[in-house]
């Protein structure tokens, strides 16, 4: 009898050899079957990486993105049954492939396109509306704290991503230039999307993400940009369902 780790060793590897065991319902060796099926497998496989990366397909292109998820999938074979979880360990294998050496960006693109995954999938949250955060009183509002819904990613690059990302989508978007975006995904209906930050808008939501009042955000904002103004962001986490009632509600 084949295990399972020798049978899915073989299944992902096509320069390995069928399991001796392995056989047809006759009884006989399964050689050109469980090539077919292995192929099959493959096949399947990388659609799926194409259909969760589209991005990143785009711009490698249909020969080079095929051979790049060859060596993925024989790396990285699925370990869940859930189609939505494959493909997560892709935007660090891009980080160190060689064979995209010349676009070190891409790593952070694919982080972009898992993000927006995960974001869909994410859990529904109760937004805050106008109205309640309207009821806080004023003098309380800089020692109010906020919760984030689920669905909110925040991905932070050295590189245009959301440029590029942007590229990808209409040729007609300006051409990325060099230099780092940080970018929020964020789902106010059922799907996400993302948008470029300004400076400081970042630190901004990273602070009321790890439990701190509006005010501490605040200052973490403008500590790396002296004239940041909350207004802009939080209109847009507000708008677009992100701030949620922290436990208790606004405190």
């Amino acid at each position: 009898m084949t295990d399972q780790s020798t049978f899915r060793a073989a299944l992902s590897d096509p320069g390995m050899p069928v399991p001796p065991t392995l056989t047809d319902g006759t009884g006989r060796p399964a050689g050109r079957r469980f090539a077919v099926y292995r192929n099959n497998v493959a096949v399947s496989l990388t659609e799926a990486l194409i259909d969760g990366f589209p991005a990143c397909y785009m711009v490698l292109g249909d020969d080079q993105f095929r051979g790049m998820a060859a060596v993925y999938l024989r790396a990285h074979p699925p370990e869940s049954p859930l189609m939505a979880r494959f493909g997560m360990a892709l935007p660090a294998f891009l980080d160190a492939a060689p064979q995209v050496a010349r676009m070190r960006w891409i790593g952070d693109l694919a982080r972009l396109e898992l993000a927006l995954r995960d974001s869909y999938h994410a859990a529904d949250a109760d937004a805050l509306t106008p109205a309640m955060l309207s009821a806080i009183p004023p003098e309380d509002l800089g020692d109010t704290r906020f919760a984030l819904a689920q669905s909110l990613r925040l991905i932070r690059s050295d590189w245009p991503v959301w440029s590029i990302w942007q590229r990808t989508r209409d040729t007609e978007a300006p051409q990325a230039t060099p230099g780092a975006q940080d970018v929020v995904i964020l789902r106010p209906g059922y799907d996400p999307a993302p948008h470029l930050l300004s400076t400081g808008d970042a630190e901004f939501i990273d602070a009321l993400a790890q439990g701190s009042p509006l005010s501490t955000a605040a200052e973490a904002a403008c500590a790396v940009a002296p004239d940041h103004d909350p207004t802009a962001i939080l209109t847009l986490l507000m708008q677009s369902n992100a701030l949620i009632q922290a436990p208790g509600g606004p405190r």
